[in-house]
């Protein structure tokens, strides 16, 4: 095994939906045995070849969000094992969290849930979101440069709700599609900067996927989730959970809340975290921290090129 970076305190981060792209993870599943495990076990548990999809497509198989989650989380897992099998983290890792589905790869990561668990419950969570959107349609939109106040003014008026706080200076909405045109055209009135409807399948994280919620629920029910090995922080309290009762209501709260990842950045390196180890598909959250805090130091894991750079 290889050492990494020496020194400082370290975080696993993995990203969530919306970072998927054709080929994702084709590079680790021809390079690495660790991860062909990974796929060969995804596809086993969904009884299709996720695989094949990452791979190859098609986009509009690709992005249902009941494929999108479990491929982004292989993806994710993948790349873990990789890093797990082959080198040393140079010190031990403080902090574990994903951002909205990448909670799921950080429970895996920290030794919470087993991944052929995690792979069939982000399929049933992706298929239960995507027909909470079709019973009850909507979308959402990123306001930038609008700050949290004017945001939740803006949603009181129109009848959306506040989805994300990603990052200083981006608020993500969700609602009906009425309710977020209306939002939009309000929030350039309150000073937004810019307004960037996004391309979603349904109003995430907000009081309109309560069905889904209540579907994930009695799923959680059947899966075993043991004390994490590493801290890992929720995206609903911005905080460390260690009870895994309390980890199941948390997963499944936040299906229908807010999720604070600005504030969970803000958690960890408040304890002195300076090192993240961006783990999946793209670069997302190397975008979020990168304006969180610019001192903060990101290390991304996908490809083999990323691992042969350490």
């Amino acid at each position: 095994m290889r050492d990494l970076i020496k020194g400082n305190k370290k975080a696993y981060i993995f990203p969530g939906q919306g970072s998927q792209y054709i080929g994702m993870g084709k590079d680790l599943f021809e390079n690495f045995n660790s991860a062909q495990k990974i796929f060969k076990t995804a596809n086993q548990v969904l009884g299709f070849s996720l695989s094949e999809i990452c791979f190859n497509g098609p986009i509009d198989k690709l992005t249902k969000s009941s494929v999108c989650q479990p491929a982004i989380l292989a993806v994710s897992i993948a790349a873990f094992q990789v890093l797990r099998e082959n080198f040393q983290t140079g010190g031990s890792v403080y902090a574990c969290a994903g951002l909205s589905l990448g909670e799921y790869s950080a429970l895996v990561a920290c030794g919470s849930l087993e991944f052929a668990d995690a792979i069939a419950l982000v399929n049933k969570r992706g298929r239960f979101m995507d027909e909470a959107g079709e019973k009850n349609p909507g979308t959402m939109s990123c306001l930038l440069g609008l700050d949290i106040q004017d945001a939740e003014q803006v949603c009181e008026q129109c009848g959306a709700e506040i989805a994300n706080l990603n990052c200083p200076g981006q608020v993500v909405i969700s609602g009906s599609f009425e309710s977020i045109k209306e939002a939009n055209a309000y929030a350039i009135s309150r000073g937004a900067k810019r307004v960037i409807q996004l391309k979603v399948s349904g109003p995430f994280h907000s009081s309109l996927m309560l069905e889904a919620a209540e579907k994930l629920k009695l799923e959680l029910d059947k899966v075993v989730i043991k004390p994490p090995a590493i801290p890992f922080l929720s995206n609903v309290t911005a905080d460390y959970v260690t009870d895994e009762k309390k980890i199941k209501e948390l997963l499944v709260k936040q299906v229908v809340h807010t999720t604070f990842w600005q504030d969970i950045v803000l958690k960890m390196s408040g304890t002195g975290i300076r090192e993240y180890f961006e783990i999946g598909a793209g670069k997302v959250l190397r975008g979020l921290l990168q304006r969180i805090d610019r001192k903060l130091q990101i290390v991304n894991l996908e490809k083999n090129a990323d691992f042969l750079n350490l």
